[in-house]
């Protein structure tokens, strides 16, 4: 199969700023960028060379907007099954509707890991209130109900501590289909960014450590404290799952550490087929950040090395924090990173900061 070559346009799903970050990175490969998007507020058409904004129901405009690109990606996963299956008839689509499939669904995520030896958090399907007070005896307190499909950043979500919360729990994520998930008493949550490429090369990012309030992602520290057979087999479960699903292009896995003495030391507790947040800090402390990986990956070209030059903390700008952005601009050792969006929301994500640090100095998690 031919690579895309520059001058080739890429048609991107989504227009926030994963996507407005691959389009920059396209751009520097001498891409152009294509975006399709509903939304009225679109930060990746500012850098882009051309929007569509329309519906991803309309298959008119889906079928026209593959039809004019070489390639098509997205920035998010929960691409509907139908828009997916039209535009592969026009142009191809990286990732495939195999990994869209695994990931849009958390039973089918589990059930999949599973298939391939690689341990989760214990869980169950919950299809009705019955099938909760089961599941919550299988499994017991505490634990974490989770609706099947969207959710993000904590949203269709919630905690049982004690039996007695489950009824709460079912009406609390509006009674969808669902899945129970049993706490893992971890020490830390960690995250390898993975890509992988048409002719099935891997290559993996050094494990990063995450730290989150109120369930959103507020930093990562790259690397992530781990001894040397820890990150490989961090780096060999993520290169695992990109494998197995045949995957292209870059895949977040977020998973969690447990205590020392514990067997096995890593769960994988979800997957997210797409550039990652808790890969941002590739974007300074790489000579290839994640964003460019998915690009060469989707393109067909040879995957760069992951290594890093320096070592990093990526802290997200949520909502008004951005604001500081004259401070930060003037920090020594920081790279600012904005979104381009116009309204600061509690809970948006607004931009970003990579501090960056010689190899082996970053400071301490805090």
């Amino acid at each position: 199969m031919a690579p895309v070559a520059p001058g080739g346009t890429i048609g991107i799903l989504g227009g926030g700023q994963l996507g407005r970050m691959l389009a920059m990175a396209a751009a520097e490969l001498g891409f152009k960028c294509h975006i399709y998007c509903p939304d009225t507020e679109v930060p990746a058409a500012d850098v882009a060379a051309a929007l569509t904004r329309a519906p991803y129901e309309d298959a008119a405009a889906l079928a026209a907007f593959a039809d004019g690109v070489d390639v098509v990606t997205y920035e998010f996963e929960n691409v509907p099954a139908e828009t997916a299956r039209i535009l592969a008839e026009h142009a191809p689509v990286r990732p495939g509707p195999q990994a869209l499939a695994t990931a849009q669904d958390r039973l089918t995520e589990k059930n999949f890991l599973a298939a391939q030896g690689i341990a989760t958090a214990p869980f169950a399907d919950v299809a009705s209130a019955a099938d909760l007070d089961a599941a919550l005896a299988q499994i017991g307190t505490p634990a974490i109900l989770k609706t099947r499909r969207l959710g993000y950043d904590g949203k269709g979500q919630a905690k049982i501590g004690r039996a007695e919360e489950a009824a709460a729990a079912w009406d609390a994520i509006g009674r969808m289909p669902a899945i129970l998930e049993g706490f893992v008493p971890f020490e830390r949550e960690i995250s390898v960014v993975v890509a992988r490429g048409i002719d099935g090369e891997t290559a993996a990012y050094d494990p990063v450590e995450n730290i989150h309030k109120d369930h959103i992602l507020d930093r990562t520290y790259a690397p992530a404290a781990l001894d040397a057979a820890l990150a490989d087999a961090a780096r060999a479960i993520a290169a695992r799952i990109v494998s197995a699903l045949d995957y292209v292009g870059v895949m977040g896995v977020e998973m969690f550490l447990l205590p020392a003495g514990a067997t096995p030391r890593l769960v994988v507790n979800e997957i997210a087929p797409r550039v990652h947040n808790s890969g941002h800090w590739t974007m300074d402390a790489c000579a290839v950040s994640q964003f460019e990986q998915h690009i060469r990956a989707i393109c067909g070209w040879p995957l760069g090395h992951p290594d890093r030059h320096a070592d990093a903390v990526m802290t997200n700008l949520i909502g008004d924090a951005a604001g500081q952005w004259a401070v930060l601009a003037a920090e020594p050792g920081a790279k600012l990173h904005l979104y381009g969006k116009a309204q600061a929301r509690a809970g948006r994500k607004m931009g970003h900061v990579n501090r960056l640090f010689p190899l082996g100095t970053r400071p301490p998690v805090t």
